[in-house]
């Protein structure tokens, strides 16, 4: 694990760096850095992939300025500065898909394009379900919300230690997008300005955000791409990882040969 300070020194950041070639950023949602590293392990062998942790998960310090998904945005914009990435390709699932169209519509000439994998952050009204909590719902069926295949890849935590993590993991995701929940009430309309590539992953199974969410997501994104991910809930990186990883690596390989825009 590596760590750099950013902003004059206002904020550090653990992130960890794996492989060589056309780079590519992942961002975490609430299940926290461990739900990225089978995708970034995958994805190493031909792509260089930088997996930094939100500052307030995992026992990594907060400063009280950064509470914000914008101020996310902005602290991972000022990483690939450091890091000097060219044509960098941001995929984030669930709230870390939130940050990286926060981090496209910047305008940073460094951003080759952005995947989303099963994200949140559009006001899912007038007409779509709301964005489910699920936290607010009894344990036994929070797997059901968020796995095509909860017995097979719902890991429960085991140790004192790993529930108290998860805990304030998700206390930690409440500081940055807790009020309004999961969403930005202006986002909508703001990705409508969005000029760069953008590709949108969905596992189909997803009863936390549903497939009409992701379908308007993706619909509120001038030409991106749709993508359907069968047999897998809101974590498509984990439950169906040869397919994410190979349709990310040819979406981030086809950005790192284009001209910017």
């Amino acid at each position: 694990m590596k760590k750099m300070q950013v902003l004059a020194g206002s904020a550090e950041l653990a992130f960890t760096d794996l492989g060589n070639g056309a780079a590519i950023l992942l961002l975490h949602g609430g299940a926290g850095p461990a739900s990225m590293v089978g995708l970034a392990e995958a994805l190493s062998a031909s792509h260089r992939l930088i997996l930094p942790v939100h500052p307030g998960f995992d026992e990594r310090p907060r400063p009280e300025w950064l509470h914000t998904i914008h101020d996310l945005a902005t602290i991972y914009l000022a990483l690939i500065e450091r890091l000097d990435l060219p044509r960098v390709t941001l995929v984030g699932n669930s709230a870390g898909g939130w940050i990286a169209a926060e981090m496209a519509l910047r305008r940073s000439p460094r951003i080759a394009g952005i995947v989303l994998l099963n994200a949140v952050g559009i006001d899912p009204k007038p007409t779509g379900k709301p964005i489910v909590d699920p936290l607010g719902v009894p344990p036994a069926e929070r797997a059901t919300l968020a796995f095509h295949d909860p017995a097979t890849f719902a890991a429960a935590p085991q140790t004192p230690e790993a529930l108290e993590r998860l805990r304030r993991n998700q206390q930690a995701l409440m500081v940055y997008a807790g009020d309004p929940f999961m969403h930005d009430p202006t986002l909508r309309d703001r990705l409508a300005r969005l000029d760069v590539p953008a590709m949108v992953l969905w596992g189909a199974s997803d009863r936390i955000v549903e497939i009409e969410y992701g379908l308007s997501f993706a619909a509120s994104m001038p030409g991106a791409r749709f993508e359907t991910v069968a047999e897998a809930g809101h974590f498509p990186q984990i439950e169906k990882l040869d397919l994410t990883s190979r349709l990310v690596a040819e979406f981030a390989d086809g950005q790192s040969q284009s001209k910017p825009f």
